[in-house]
């Protein structure tokens, strides 16, 4: 009999690689089971290209099984040689508790912990942490053979470069993690993206070696999500897209995905939202008649940015963006407008009263003072959302937002940030 969960992953998408498609099916058919994703604390927030395997994980909880989250205080210490090219910078125990301590509440904002089924946090350096050099190559290092461990890509593809003992060490440390679950939490399966193949197989491997009853236990990865161009996903302007709101603000967030081409939209609806068939398959009706209103894209950015920050964050994200839209800035915030301009063009200017042609015109914002002129007068320039049609206007500490910068708009889309010095 077909699982209605697997039917839902494979229409989605987030169905790559299973190390036993039939048994997992019959497994789940017959029972509620734990499952496991882990997160490395490689730095102090996830990005969202982090998030596909927990997303994941989490649908599995809303089918009633019981996710365990696993943040890698130990693994992080060690460095995994998954898709890397070069060996890991090693990040003293002071950042990685920071990190580990970020992660888990953005956790916490995806998952329920509350319920029959609740999410349960484990951090692997309470297993490994406390083993011995001794211990850990005598009841796990006789497991595998090298010639086994050489053949797993993450580490063949690392030969020719180099790859130094500790990183070749990780696939068995990871595995003794699937094996303390399997035997503690009575977990079955074990999430992770496609670079985690070897990984999670190894995970079995230690099981099976170490289990005389035949192990009923399993591997998921998730493919790559790659936009429609083939290039990588999960970078904006800035860098990567993270959870953490200090390092890409809900209206960033918010904006990477309105900003979704219409090739991508639907993919990344079924692989990031918990929408059903139904809403996702109306939405993509309407990409191909109405592109022109990018449905589809305000209900992923919105749908994503709740998820991730809460209704507040995206009501704010929303106001910001309604704002821009309008050129009404007296709507915001100085806070909302620092946000929502910290990424345009800055010039900095002494901090002196100057008239508004000579102000714009030493700012960039208009080439010359005839042209502004002619801007002043045809009511194109504004600062921080008032319009300014006097040529004779003193630009002075009032025009100034906390005595610090003034945001200078020409025409209905060209913004410039003043910083004062």
């Amino acid at each position: 009999m077909k699982n209605a969960l697997l039917e839902d992953l494979k229409w989605r998408g987030l169905l790559y690689q299973q190390t036993d498609e039939k048994g997992l099916e019959e497994h789940l058919n017959k029972e509620k089971i734990s499952l496991y994703c882990g997160v490395d604390p490689t730095a102090d927030s996830m990005h969202i290209g982090h998030i596909v395997p927990l997303l994941t994980l989490r649908r599995f909880q809303q089918h009633g099984h019981r996710p365990i989250l696993l943040v890698g205080g130990a693994t992080g210490m060690i460095g995994d040689p998954s898709g890397r090219l070069e060996e890991r910078q090693l990040q003293t125990t002071e950042q990685i508790d920071k990190n580990v301590a970020g992660i888990k509440k953005q956790m916490e904002q995806i998952f329920d912990f509350d319920t029959e089924n609740g999410a349960q946090m484990v951090n692997n350096n309470d297993w490994i942490g406390s083993l011995s050099i001794i211990e850990f190559l005598r009841d796990y290092g006789k497991l595998l053979g090298v010639n086994y461990m050489l053949a797993k890509d993450n580490v063949a593809s690392r030969l020719e470069d180099g790859i130094s003992f500790t990183e070749f060490s990780y696939m068995l440390i990871q595995g003794i993690d699937f094996n303390h679950l399997y035997n503690n939490y009575g977990c079955r399966v074990q999430i992770g993206g496609s670079d985690q193949w070897g990984n999670i197989t190894t995970g079995l491997e230690v099981i099976r070696k170490t289990h005389e009853e035949e192990t009923k236990a399993f591997g998921i990865t998730i493919p790559l999500v790659t936009k429609a161009d083939g290039t990588k996903f999960g970078k904006s302007a800035g860098g990567a897209v993270w959870l953490d709101a200090a390092k890409t603000s809900p209206y960033e967030f918010y904006q990477f995905w309105i900003n979704t081409a219409d090739a991508d939209v639907i993919k990344y609806m079924k692989i990031f939202t918990f929408m059903e068939r139904e809403e996702i398959e109306a939405l993509e009706v309407t990409v191909q008649d109405e592109p022109h209103l990018r449905k589809a894209q305000q209900v992923l950015a919105q749908e994503m940015t709740r998820l991730i920050h809460g209704q507040e964050a995206l009501d704010q994200a929303i106001r910001i963006s309604k704002a821009l839209f309008s050129g009404d800035l007296k709507a915001l915030a100085v806070d909302e407008m620092k946000d929502a301009f910290k990424d345009v063009p800055s010039f900095e200017m002494v901090r002196e009263a100057k008239n508004i042609i000579d102000f714009i015109v030493e700012a960039g914002v208009s080439p010359s003072k005839r042209q502004a002129r002619e801007d002043v007068t045809n009511g194109a320039i504004s600062l921080n959302g008032e319009r300014v049609t006097d040529t004779a206007y003193e630009v002075s500490t009032a025009d100034r937002l906390e005595d610090a910068f003034t945001i200078v708009r020409r025409g209905k889309k060209n913004y410039k940030m003043i910083k004062f010095i």
